[in-house]
């Protein structure tokens, strides 16, 4: 079942049966080491899946779940290989989407456990943001009896923050909607700690140098010329010729817009996209993040 959270749709399966999370790397054509993410609906249930938490996670999930953030745990033996990629550890998330909490609690009410979910989209593409790009995006590949849930668009528009918690002092090792700043803020981390830095022996979505890629080859830099796409904050003005693919206000607005606009280039089979990026604060990290992946493009 593909669904909303509130930072992009996720395509679920029970996370303790090894057939339908199969499916789920089946129909994303995923590789199948990499790990996947269990949802859950609330911090009570995290013991089921993590064990040895130390406190600054305790502190973080009381502060940020539900919300735009995972956690990376050890793991208890209820996560098994097929979930962690053959990790001793394992990312579970608590959704702030209405939707995404009332299918969530659903489904533990008729005794699941969990609900693995990445992004509702074929492996390394755009993450969808809507269940019309699902539509688009996965369409072929699904059943009639697979379902998507219409929640509107998402409100965050990227990927949770992914936060390695395995070890003495938390690492980021995917920026998202719950902030660097405010992580450190939290849990009193001078910025010179490291707390943002790329953990290389833990596995993790996202990761990869090449990821969420429109069709269109992105740049960041360079000039656009007639019939190119161009992505930028609305106080910029679009280069003569240039095809506007959206106006964000904000940088906030920038995370809602970004995959909306990379589909959009893509509909109108523009082969070329010029992103201007964002000052590196913020939720800019990760929008920054979002688009260095898409410009590197194998």
């Amino acid at each position: 079942m593909a669904f909303p959270t509130e930072t992009v749709y996720g395509l679920g399966a029970d996370a303790t049966n090894k057939d339908a999370v199969a499916r789920i790397y089946d129909v994303k054509g995923r590789p199948t080491g990499h790990p996947l993410i269990v949802h859950i609906s609330s911090t009570n249930n995290l013991d089921k899946w993590a064990q040895q938490i130390p406190e600054y996670a305790i502190t973080l999930a009381r502060t940020f779940w539900p919300g735009p953030m995972t956690l990376i745990l050890p793991r208890t033996e209820l996560a098994k290989d097929f979930i962690t990629g053959g990790q001793d550890n394992v990312g579970i998330r608590v959704p702030s989407h209405p939707l995404a909490l009332s299918l969530l609690k659903e489904f533990e009410s008729l005794g699941g456990l969990g609900i693995a979910a990445p992004s509702a989209n074929r492996f390394g593409k755009v993450s969808p943001t809507s269940a019309q790009a699902v539509q688009e995006e996965l369409a072929e590949y699904l059943t009639p009896d697979d379902l998507i849930l219409d929640g509107g668009p998402c409100q965050i528009g990227i990927e949770s923050t992914i936060i390695d918690c395995t070890k003495q002092t938390p690492q980021i090792l995917r920026p998202g909607g719950v902030t660097q700043e405010q992580i450190t803020e939290l849990i009193n981390l001078e910025p010179d700690k490291k707390s943002y830095t790329h953990s290389s022996d833990v596995k993790a979505p996202g990761l990869l140098e090449s990821h969420y890629s429109p069709k269109a080859k992105v740049f960041l830099s360079g000039t656009p010329q007639p019939g190119d796409g161009f992505l930028a904050l609305s106080s910029i003005a679009t280069p003569t010729g240039a095809i506007r693919l959206a106006t964000p206000v904000s940088d906030e607005d920038y995370a809602r817009q970004l995959y909306s606009a990379f589909r959009l280039a893509d509909s109108k089979k523009i082969e070329r996209i010029f992103a201007v990026p964002l000052e590196n604060e913020g939720i800019a990290v990760a929008i920054n993040n979002r688009l260095s992946k898409a410009a590197h493009q194998v």
